[in-house]
């Protein structure tokens, strides 16, 4: 079975999240969606709500063969434990190519098999980010096409009240 795992952090879960969430699922027999705790970042929604938003996408789009777990420990601990051959990654520009270079680096240190695929965004869509969504839902703007549809209301209550 190719197993793969999608890392992130999903503060909000875009529809970039999930165009490459789509596509990975076409390559890989399962994609676990990895929401990662991280330290560094004070995230707007809890590590169970970005479960929830992801596994709403997952069953609305049919995506039979995705999961969306937490993950607090290392990548590369998570990778091993579900049996993954590979890291998936979305990339939107030249930024994003380095930053994720250097990931690479460093969990082919730990899983010298561990292999990383990149997926390049689509371009009507590679100018989003979570941050973006945080933005202009936090001044009352339509995120509509920024989100899936069925957990846009869920982030729009959430940036609006903030």
């Amino acid at each position: 079975m190719r197993i793969a795992v999608y890392p992130g952090s999903f503060d909000p879960f875009t529809l970039g999240h999930l165009d490459i969430l789509k596509r990975a699922c076409g390559l890989f027999d399962h994609v676990y969606v990895a929401v990662l705790a991280n330290g560094e970042k004070h995230p707007i929604f809890s590590d169970e709500e970005r479960c929830a938003m992801i596994e709403t996408s997952i069953r609305a789009y049919g995506l039979a063969n995705a999961t969306a777990e937490r993950n607090d420990g290392l990548l590369a601990d998570y990778v091993r434990k579900k049996g993954a051959l590979a890291v998936v990654r979305g990339l939107r520009d030249a930024a994003d190519l380095a930053y994720e270079s250097r990931l690479d680096c460093a969990n082919r240190r730990l899983v010298p098999e561990l292999e990383t695929v990149c997926l390049m965004a689509r371009p009507e869509i590679s100018f989003l980010s979570s941050g973006i969504v945080r933005e202009v839902g936090s001044y009352g703007g339509d995120i509509s096409g920024l989100v899936p549809e069925p957990i846009k209301n869920m982030i729009a209550e959430r940036l609006i009240n903030r």
